[in-house]
């Protein structure tokens, strides 16, 4: 490549570089938003960058200074760490505290943080003691997760159980339809729901185009794909497609010659990431070596596992990182803490990095004008475009920010022209009946109460009047099908009442209670080796649908032994559930193999090498494993042994390099 700019591009370039330092002044939807929040639910919507945050923490302020009590949930638990620090950090570590599937610390505290289910398990609790939840405000960041596929069910079930006295503040980027949103939430609540929206970026976003040769021109003209684009896809379509990576390495040194880095690139595949890395030359410019080095050792000192990182070199050398869920949670957090402190020239990442995790760059880079939604490849929608662009530009860092398209076989320019105008998609409810929510409804409602619980959903709302969305399908009939089976399973009485062992199973809130409580009904675990049982416990959780092959003969008989007994339990009642249409994933050997060895005190690459997983896969794995643990764990008063086995069994996998603090 031989870095070159069009001409068009003199003034844009010109910009380029830090705003002067002026005194912090909120913005007036910022000003609204707080106003709005002292009386009301609100709802704000804002590029990523603008400052929502800033209107949380000043929102959590007022109630913390009046003497209340705040929640702060997010999607992510990467966020909620986050969070927990800054808060800290804001009103003091004593006053701050953190509830996530992996962490529990002062959770008297009059800030708590923690994730969305925990939040809604709690509003589970509250409603069967009748007591209300001891808080005066609630956030959700994140808010367009209500939309989310497999998650949003839990975004709705905390609107529509969160009481009337608590305040509720949303924040996110990217939801369509706002306003529907703030109506329907407005109509069950009883209460005015503020719509705040603010359309400005705080760092304008320049679209530009990289031609092989290494030219950069402006991507669009007016609403059109800029002339000699248009040419240039016209003749592509002509062509043979190109094979293979781009030269990423040539491709840092265009951006580089013309100012536009730090870069994040978001790339198909892990592996893609992976290789990205190998074709970066030696950083040439390094004037904060030393500030570099420092940071770098400190946070080695840190996680020392890190040491031996396969891809240390290529941090340290060309000052690049790979950032997707095959790695480690440490060696995430290491990226994103050298990426913040504008230490690295670039990152390779999924679309993961998209949501959530704090770290913007002056250019974006896309190679593919689709993404992997978690189910199969499809084109780039409106809210995934903003979340990605979002990341373009640092507020207080640079005056402009770009978005730079790459052709290749995956990249429709013509769409990804159509996305710079596209507003986010609206939101379409995910409610849906699953056997934990069956269950933890019927700890303090009557089926007729919970009909009237799924009447002011999202979905209902929808249906009654708005073409925005058809979520939730017969949420009724759903609800009665579950409660049939749970009733021939003894877990509901015939007055539909829960029985005992409905009671102590609805506290597994978890993918597949039903599967765990028989275990725990038919004595299918073990009594005294927290090995084995968190071996058991890790088939299901995985929910891959990869076989790897194990050898049985090389596996110890006591786990081959514990794992054929439990399979062999719940084959009838596994027949049942599929016989009545519900969700089933396999029960695979080699989850409960590599955690078997984990918890045995294994090495991590020798487990790792073994089951022929990446990094982050395995501490996925290990991570949930200790999540179905602590809700086992949370069984002291009916299964007091199996309960304290499960604390001793998480204690044995929850070690680095898993954890870190």
């Amino acid at each position: 490549m031989n870095p070159e700019a069009d001409p068009l591009l003199k003034a844009v370039f010109a910009k380029i570089g830090k705003p002067v330092a002026a005194e912090f002044r909120p913005d007036p939807f910022q000003l609204e938003a707080l106003d709005a929040i002292r009386s009301d639910d609100c709802l704000v919507m804002a590029p990523t960058g603008s400052g929502k945050t800033w209107i949380a923490e000043e929102a959590i302020r007022s109630v913390f200074q009046k003497g209340g009590r705040c929640w702060y949930a997010s999607p992510l638990k990467a966020l909620t760490n986050a969070k927990w620090v800054e808060f800290g950090y804001l009103f003091g570590p004593v006053n701050v505290g953190i509830v996530t599937g992996d962490t529990k610390e002062n959770t008297d505290a009059p800030i708590i943080t923690g994730t969305t289910e925990i939040l809604r398990n709690q509003l589970y609790d509250a409603m069967h003691t009748g007591e209300s939840l001891d808080c005066d405000l609630v956030i959700l960041d994140e808010a367009h997760f209500l939309g989310d596929r497999d998650r949003g069910v839990v975004w709705e079930e905390i609107m529509i159980y969160l009481p009337v006295r608590i305040n509720l503040l949303l924040l996110s980027a990217t939801i369509g339809n706002g306003d529907q949103i703030a109506q329907w939430l407005s109509s069950i609540r009883g209460r005015p729901c503020r719509v705040i929206r603010e359309e400005k970026r705080p760092v304008p976003l320049t679209p530009l185009f990289l031609h092989p040769s290494g030219r950069l021109m402006p991507l669009v003209e007016g609403n059109r794909l800029y002339g000699k684009i248009g040419e240039f896809v016209d003749r592509q379509r002509h062509g043979r497609p190109e094979r293979g990576l781009p030269p990423f390495g040539e491709m840092l040194d265009v951006l580089a010659r013309f100012r536009l880095l730090p870069a994040i690139f978001f790339l198909k595949s892990r592996s893609e990431c992976d290789a990205a890395l190998r074709m970066c030359r030696e950083a040439e410019e390094r004037e904060d070596e030393e500030t570099f080095t420092h940071q770098l050792g400190e946070l080695l000192a840190r996680f020392p596992y890190l040491g031996t990182h396969r891809q240390l070199a290529e941090l340290r050398m060309a000052r690049v990182a790979a950032h997707h869920g095959g790695q480690l949670p440490a060696w995430k957090f290491l990226v994103e803490q050298m990426m913040k402190e504008g230490h690295l020239r670039a990152i390779f990442a999924t679309s993961t990095v998209a949501a959530g995790v704090n770290f913007p760059a002056r250019t974006i880079v896309l190679l593919n004008s689709d993404l992997f939604n978690g189910h199969d490849f499809a084109p780039l929608t409106g809210t995934e475009f903003h979340q990605m662009t979002g990341r373009a530009g640092r507020r207080g860092q640079d005056r402009v920010g770009f978005m730079l398209a790459v052709p290749g076989r995956f990249m429709d320019l013509v769409h990804v022209r159509k996305l710079l105008l596209k507003k986010p998609e609206a939101i379409a409810s995910r409610i849906r009946s699953d056997f934990s929510m069956v269950l933890n409804l019927l700890l303090s409602q009557t089926p007729d109460d919970i009909r009237q619980i799924f009447a002011k959903s999202l979905a209902t709302y929808q249906r009654q009047g708005v073409a925005a969305g058809t979520g939730g399908g017969d949420l009724w009939g759903d609800f009665l099908r579950h409660l049939r089976f749970l009733k021939e399973e003894g877990f509901v009485d015939a007055a539909n009442r829960l029985t005992e062992n409905g009671a102590w199973a609805s506290q597994l809130r978890l993918d597949q209670p039903l599967l765990i409580a028989e275990c725990l009904r038919r004595k299918a675990f073990p009594q005294n080796d927290e090995k084995l049982l968190a071996a058991l416990i890790a088939p299901f959780v995985y929910d891959g649908d990869q076989d790897f092959p194990v050898l049985r003969r090389e596996l110890p008989r006591r786990l081959t032994r514990g794992y054929d007994r439990m399979t062999a339990t719940l084959a009838e009642l596994m027949e049942r559930l599929k016989a009545g249409g519900f969700p089933l994933a396999p029960l695979y050997l080699w989850p409960a193999a590599a955690i078997y060895e984990w918890a045995a005190g294994g090495d991590w690459e020798r487990v790792i090498g073994k089951a022929g997983i990446a990094d982050g896969d395995m501490a996925m794995l290990i991570l949930r494993t200790a999540d179905n643990l602590r809700q086992i764990m949370s069984l002291k008063e009916t299964h007091p042994e199996t309960a304290a086995l499960a604390a001793r069994a998480r204690e044995a996998i929850l070690r680095e390099p898993v954890v870190f603090e």
